[in-house]
């Protein structure tokens, strides 16, 4: 069941009956508020603005939830189209009036190459760990038009740790999430959080050359990835 789909779903229509939990493989379930997926213009973060700000030509949105950055980027005239693994996710794009909405796995999508490609909320995750960003860097180059970039965010989670957990041979960014949602549990998935210098050293592996654009006081970085 998607249950992220459900509870967005709920929430569109006025509905929501319970919390969204986030269960996590670090410590106790969060609490997670649905309407930062809503939000408007006036409540996106600096680094958020800074990055739509950046974007130019044809913009792949990947990850787009229900489409607050790409509705932002239609408004600026910006020709964006906005994927989504979650098919009521998608639903509620289309109702807010995004115009162009893939419904599919970015990984599965090869169709068409973007002088943008976009990814908000530490859309970089959805490659799950370590072997799977390194998939995922060559995969990008399919979609990537010449002389394109890549936008993205990511934080370094290492404050999450004590200093022995650093022992273990897994790297401290990749992490495992489960929703919940009117007491239903959906499967558990991973997710990845990289630090800037090794995204950097793997990217430059994989031919690409990374710059930091913007970092705030949590240590959540906003950077771009061009071919070299």
């Amino acid at each position: 069941m998607d249950v992220f789909g459900k509870v967005l779903k709920d929430y569109f229509k006025g509905k929501q009956k319970s919390k969204l939990w986030l269960h996590n493989s670090y410590g106790k379930p969060e609490d997670m508020p649905v309407d930062v997926f809503f939000r408007s213009e006036t409540d996106l973060s600096e680094l958020e603005k800074i990055a739509l700000n950046l974007c130019s030509g044809t913009t792949l949105d990947i990850g787009a939830g229900v489409g607050s950055h790409a509705l932002f980027l239609q408004k600026k005239g910006i020709e964006v189209t906005a994927i989504e693994h979650s098919a009521q996710a998608c639903e509620i794009m289309r109702a807010r009036g995004v115009k162009n909405v893939i419904n599919m796995n970015v990984m599965q999508y090869n169709e068409s190459q973007y002088d943008t490609l976009l990814m908000m909320m530490n859309g970089i995750g959805l490659c799950e760990d370590i072997q799977g960003l390194h998939k995922y860097l060559d995969h990008l180059k399919n979609l990537l038009a010449p002389g394109g970039q890549v936008l993205f965010d990511s934080s370094d989670i290492a404050y999450l740790y004590h200093p022995d957990d650093f022992l273990l041979k897994k790297y401290y960014g990749e992490i495992s999430y489960q929703y919940e949602y009117q007491n239903i549990k959906g499967s558990w998935f991973k997710w990845l959080y990289i630090d800037f210098p090794k995204l950097s050293r793997l990217a430059e592996e994989h031919g690409w050359t990374s710059e930091m654009i913007y970092e705030d006081d949590t240590d959540q970085y906003l950077a771009s990835l061009r071919l070299a």
